[in-house]
């Protein structure tokens, strides 16, 4: 006889929310407001935000330039079907991304989240080779790569936990390896091995940081060199700037600093300084001719219902006004070292691991036995930093700090702090041979 179905504890809210264990998880805080770096929950506790909100929120939480372009634009227009008409927001947005873009952008196509605009691009890279009359069908991706939860963005990510239930609706995709530091010639292998077939249609890379696989991070000189190799042998690159663009990685792109040009890039998240949801892939004027054709067969056949939402477009050129008009570039120069500093100090503590950084986002691995998503240190660490008033939501044992760009130091130290004490609490005493290891990493 089967033992009975767990049951949900009592509530009064309906909400199911998302990557909640609901049988185990505490009940969540409402939040009355947000200001700044901090959210503010109905009690009045002011919380910082050290993950930005996963990751969307740039400026701050309701940066008023912003605020006040969404009050404008309402005024005036509300969603308009975008296959039919257009409107100056998107427009003007448009020309705008692709100004700053790397140069050879030159097309925009609008949708509504960072999984819908990799979908977008997976599906212009098909049509590209299906439209020329050679059509190729196997996309390349990293280990560790996370691309979204829609059925192709999940094909196209690491597959565990996260997708383990939808397995049968996935489709099949080559990867390279994750290039760890002295094995990193054998992730070039692998991607010119599989763009030598013939048969790859492109690259989807998270470009220099792998967020949801483990904030792990690669150097600019392989994303140039992941270029040379697509470009040698015809394979479009798909940059997936989702999470690493908006100057998280400390450039505007994190293909800037590669000195790179994707044939596709998709942007969301920070779009609108993390006001309203929003996305574009970005593409080549090769990729956008290919799909022109007196045949309407060839037509781009893609949409969302609030495709370039007007209200969504006109708080993203307030977000665009904010990067030419104020020093965001210093704003985030001046977090990175910040965050670099405690890194350092970092690099000598035994209970941790590969610590790094790139640009604004910092990260460590808690030294346990159990990594993964699923360490049981993951809802221990959460359930430490809530009672901080701090949001920081480590993936396993791996902790990582991605604040708004309007934090301060005493923030960013408050953070750094809290993570201390919390290995502290949770590996009071350490194993010798990982302490001896720690030590030697420090040395190395």
């Amino acid at each position: 006889m089967s033992a009975p179905a767990p049951t949900a504890p009592a509530t009064t809210s309906p909400v199911w929310h998302p990557f909640r264990q609901h049988l185990t998880e505490p009940v969540t805080r409402a939040i009355a407001r947000t200001e700044g770096a901090r959210l503010i929950d109905a009690e009045g506790r002011s919380i910082f935000d050290a993950i930005s909100s996963w990751w969307v929120i740039t400026h701050g939480h309701r940066p008023p330039a912003i605020m006040a372009a969404i009050r404008d634009a309402t005024l005036r227009l509300d969603q308009v079907i975008f296959a039919e008409f257009t409107h100056q927001p998107a427009e003007d947005l448009a020309r705008g991304l692709i100004d700053l873009a790397p140069p050879g952008l030159a097309h925009v196509f609008y949708s509504d989240s960072g999984s819908t605009s990799v979908e977008v691009a997976l599906k212009m890279a098909l049509g590209w080779f299906h439209n020329r009359g050679a059509p190729r069908s196997r996309i390349v991706v990293m280990d560790h790569g996370y691309h979204g939860d829609t059925i192709g963005t999940m094909s196209a990510g690491a597959r565990g936990v996260f997708n383990a239930a939808y397995s049968p609706l996935l489709f099949d995709v080559d990867t390279i390896p994750f290039p760890e530091p002295g094995r990193e010639q054998a992730t070039l292998d692998a991607l010119e091995g599989f763009c030598r077939t013939g048969r790859a249609a492109a690259l989807l890379i998270e470009p220099l940081v792998l967020g949801a696989g483990g904030m792990k991070m690669y150097p600019p000189h392989l994303l140039a060199e992941f270029r040379r190799i697509t470009e040698r042998h015809g394979t479009l690159m798909i940059a997936d700037e989702v999470m690493t663009g908006w100057g998280r990685t400390g450039t505007l792109f994190a293909c800037d600093q590669a000195g790179i040009t994707p044939d596709i890039m998709c942007v969301s998240k920070g779009i609108t300084g993390g006001t309203l949801p929003l996305a574009a892939t970005l593409c080549t004027g090769p990729v956008f001719e290919a799909h022109l054709s007196t045949d309407r067969a060839r037509t781009f056949f893609h949409s969302s219902s609030y495709t370039a939402n007007p209200i969504a477009c006109a708080a993203a050129l307030a977000n665009l006004r904010i990067w030419q008009e104020e020093p965001v570039v210093a704003r985030i120069a001046a977090l990175a070292r910040r965050q670099e500093a405690w890194v350092t100090r970092f690099r000598q503590n035994p209970r941790f691991r590969n610590v790094r950084r790139t640009g604004t986002i910092a990260a460590l691995d808690l030294d346990v036995a159990e990594a993964g998503y699923l360490s049981e240190v993951g809802p221990r660490l959460r359930a430490f930093f809530r009672d901080r008033d701090l949001l920081i939501r480590p993936l396993g044992n791996v902790i990582y700090l991605m604040p708004p760009y309007c934090s301060t130091a005493e923030d960013i130290d408050r953070a750094w702090e809290a993570i201390a004490e919390a290995a502290e609490v949770i590996l009071p005493r350490i194993p010798q041979a990982r302490t001896a290891g720690a030590h030697a990493r420090a040395a190395g």
